[in-house]
C-alpha cells in the first residue's frame, strides 16, 4: 500500500511522530496564517501545516509530486532532480 493512503488514515498525532522521526525537512514558506514546512518521506512530500496564531499543527498531508503547490517550493530552493521524477 502507498505511503499516501496509509499515512492519510493516523491519527495527526501519529503523522507527526513518523514525520519527525523519520522524514527529512526541506524548508518553510509562509501560506496565507500558516508556515507550511516541505519534508520528504519515504520519497514522498508530506506538508505540515502550522497555525502560528494559534500556536499548533493544523494538518500534516502527503503532497503529489504533480501538485501545483510545489511550485512555493521549487521557486526558492532547487530540489535534487530525482524527487520530482
Amino acid at each position: 500500500m502507498p505511503l499516501p493512503s496509509i499515512f492519510i488514515e493516523l491519527p495527526i498525532k501519529d503523522r507527526i511522530r513518523i514525520l519527525y522521526e523519520n522524514g527529512t525537512f526541506i524548508m518553510s514558506v509562509r501560506y496565507y496564517e500558516h508556515k507550511v514546512n516541505l519534508y520528504i518521506l519515504h520519497d514522498y512530500f508530506v506538508e505540515v501545516f502550522y497555525n502560528h496564531r494559534k500556536d499548533c499543527i493544523e494538518k500534516v498531508i502527503p503532497m503529489p509530486k504533480t501538485s501545483k503547490r510545489l511550485k512555493f517550493y521549487t521557486d526558492q530552493i532547487n530540489l535534487p532532480q530525482g524527487l520530482l521524477d
